[in-house]
This record gives structure tokens, sequence and C-alpha cells, in this order.
């Protein structure tokens, strides 16, 4: 074999990995019933496409061939380690039957059955968004402690605790049934929404954002909307994409945050915002709005402006209306309080803001004292200003932030 074929067929295999190892993986946790033993398989079959690829070439169907392989390198794994006693024959057979190659649709709806699995509710919440980043996207242990702010060996422990919980409590691996669907659904597009949120504006770090995060939360949605297209997934994918298209406004060439209403709407992502839209057209006459395309449809308003003045803030402000009614909660409370004062001015925004204050829930939220101090800022009170900007400050983990912060507060000693 010349060395420029060589070359080529191990490109082949690494674009194959990239592409389609965690579909492969999906399928191979249904046909062997464990995680550890489809890892081990997915490694043995892509070992095998490197041993045999270079000379018969690049199969069809990649995806087939590696789920086959991978599927009789583990029934000869567990053979060789005197496991397969321990197993059900009819489980065995079932695996090892060629006749049962699993097509492309099949393989995309084992992506959907992983998702579930990784996402159920009996699996603590932090448990949820590890296993999903790990088995469903393929991030490695590393990665996710560190967008998370975790101890790599805490995460491994938690991940190694949700495959023992699924395994011991027998956790189907399965899409639920349609009565069972509304409530686990939620779960799922939960988690898919803390990693975006988590990539979209980091938690803490050099960097405002994490596009590796966001762009595994928008390719999970997809997938989800795909293969169940229901309203609420609808609007989560929506609500991220409209997000998405204003990542390239959102910091100056220095990486600094840019606040909305100052960012360059020429360097917003159109493709990206009529996606979004018609996602939202879509969702919101299929039946009563949920919360997520409520939300989209508060960003499209944002989307759809020419300019920050031209925002149609009183539709915001009614939009939050029925979110509020729908999930009430503090942090969305906030959120209608910064729309109010853009529709009716920063004074009748600060009374709504200073009262949520007072209540205490967001006592330690920074983006509320971050709102109470721009108020402030705008009303003249320059004093009440940089209280509430050092109290963001001590609160903000992140540094683009810190460094908006931090020159607020010198424009405001001038």
């Amino acid at each position: 074999m010349t060395l420029s074929r060589q070359t080529d067929i191990g490109a082949a295999i690494d674009a194959v990995y990239r592409t389609e190892s965690r579909r492969v993986f999906a399928t191979l946790i249904r046909l062997l019933g464990d995680f550890d033993v489809a890892e081990e398989a997915l490694h043995e079959a892509f070992r095998a496409a490197l041993e045999q690829w270079p000379q018969s070439g690049v199969p069809d169907n990649p995806r087939a061939w590696l789920v086959s392989a991978g599927r009789f390198k583990a029934i000869d794994g567990l053979r060789r380690d005197a496991r397969f006693d321990a197993l059900d024959e009819d489980a065995v057979e079932n695996i090892a039957d060629d006749r049962k190659l699993p097509d492309d649709e099949e393989i995309e709806d084992d992506r959907l059955r992983l998702v579930f699995t990784c996402c159920h509710p009996a699996l603590p919440a932090d448990a949820q968004v590890a296993l999903t980043l790990r088995e469903v996207c393929g991030l490695t242990t590393e990665e996710i402690a560190s967008a998370f702010l975790t101890g790599a060996p805490t995460l491994a422990q938690r991940i190694v605790r949700a495959k023992t919980k699924i395994r011991e409590a027998k956790i189907p691996y399965a899409v639920p049934a349609p009565d069972e669907l509304a409530a686990r659904l939620g779960s799922v597009l939960r988690v898919i929404y803390l990693v975006f949120n988590e990539g979209y504006s980091a938690s803490s770090g050099a960097s405002l954002t994490r596009t590796d995060l966001s762009g595994e939360a928008i390719r999970l949605a997809r997938l989800v909307v795909a293969l169940l297209p229901e309203p609420e997934a609808m609007g989560l994918l929506a609500l991220m994409l409209l997000h998405e298209s204003r990542r390239a406004a959102r910091t100056d060439e220095c990486g600094d945050l840019v606040l909305l209403d100052e960012q360059d709407r020429r360097a917003w992502n159109r493709e990206l915002i009529a996606e979004g839209v018609a996602l939202v057209e879509r969702a919101l006459p299929l039946r009563r709005p949920g919360a997520y395309t409520i939300q989209a449809a508060i960003s499209a308003v944002h989307a759809e402006a020419g300019d920050a003045a031209s925002t149609d803030w009183a539709e915001i402000v009614g939009l939050y209306d029925l979110l509020f009614a729908l999930e009430p909660s503090p942090v969305i409370d906030l959120n209608r309080a910064v729309a109010v004062a853009m529709r009716d001015g920063p004074a009748a925004g600060l009374v709504l803001v200073d009262a949520i204050l007072a209540r205490g829930e967001l006592a330690d939220y920074r983006l509320a004292h971050a709102a109470r101090a721009d108020l402030c800022r705008r009303l003249g009170k320059i004093d009440d200003a940089r209280e509430a900007y050092a109290r963001t400050l001590a609160l903000t983990r992140q540094e683009p932030e810190r460094r908006f912060i931090e020159r607020r507060l010198a424009e405001l000693k001038k």
C-alpha cells in the first residue's frame, strides 16, 4: 500500500470517528446492555477498522460495519473473561445475530434512547448533565470538569455512580411511552439548556463563552427535534439558535463584553435567526406555549428589531407576563422588570428591581445587582450605582464581565 493511500485511509477513519462514534456507541449500549462494555467494544471496533480498512477499503456503511465489529468483539471479550455464563443466552444470540444489522434510522433512534437514559429523573441533576456530556456528546471527563468547576476525580465518580444506578435500578434504555413522554422530555430539555447556558455564558474563567458546550447543546436539541418534534423541543432549539446568532457581536476584538443594545447587529447570524424564528412560528400554534417557546418568542422580538431603539418592548413585557404566569420565578420577574424599564423608563424599572431584591431571593444573584446598578447609573444615582456595581463585582467570577464592571466603576469616579 502506498503511503498516500495509508494516509487517506487514516484520515477517513479519523473523520468517521468524529462523526459516527457516539452513534455507534449508542447502538452498542442497546445491544450489549452496559455502558462500560459498549465503550470497550467501540474502541475495539475502531482498532479493527485501523487493521482492516487499509486493505479492504472504507465500507459503504461504516456505521453498520463498526456496530457489527464492536458487537462481535464484545462477545469474544466476554467469553475470554469467563463472564459469558453471566449473560442471558438468548440475549447473546440476539447480539451475535448478523441478520440484525441496524440501519441508519435505527442508529439515530438509539441516540435518542441514550439521551433519555442519561437524563432519567432517577439520577441526580448534576449526574444527568455529566453523563449526557460524557456518553452522548463524547466530551472527556476533564473537559466537563473544567466547564463546571468540578475536580476531574469528583466528576468521574459522579459518572460512575450514575452508571451504577442505571444498571442496578434497571433503568430502561428506551424512549418513554407516550403517557410518560411529557414529564420525561422536560428533564431532557432542562439538561440540554443547562449545557447551552454554560457554553453561551460561562460561569467563570477567561472567556465569556464555551463554543464546544453551546454547540453540543444545539446538536442535541436538533437530534431531539428531528426524532421527537414536540413543541417545547422546537421552542428550546429556537431559543438557543436565536441566542447563538448573537455570539460574534457579544464581545469586542479584545474579548470584552458588549451589551445587547450596543452590539453591531450586522454581525448577527441571519441564517440562525431565520431558522429560530421559523421554529417559533411552528411551535406557537401547536398548543399552549411552554416556557422555552415563550422565551424564544422574546428572543425573536430582539432578533427582528433593526436596532435597539426599535425593539418592541411592550410586546416583550407582555411575553414576560405570560412566562411569569406559567413559571413564576424571581429571575423571570427580574427580566420582566428590566423590560419594563426599557418600556416605561429606568425609574419604573428600579421600583420593581428594588422590590425583588427586598424579598431576598436574589440577594446573591449578580445579574440582579447588575440590573440595579445600570438603572441607578441611568438615573444619575451615582452612589447607589457604585454600591450596586461593587456588589455585582464581588459575585462575578467571569473575567470579561469583571472587566466590564470595573470599567463602569471607573467611569462613575470621573
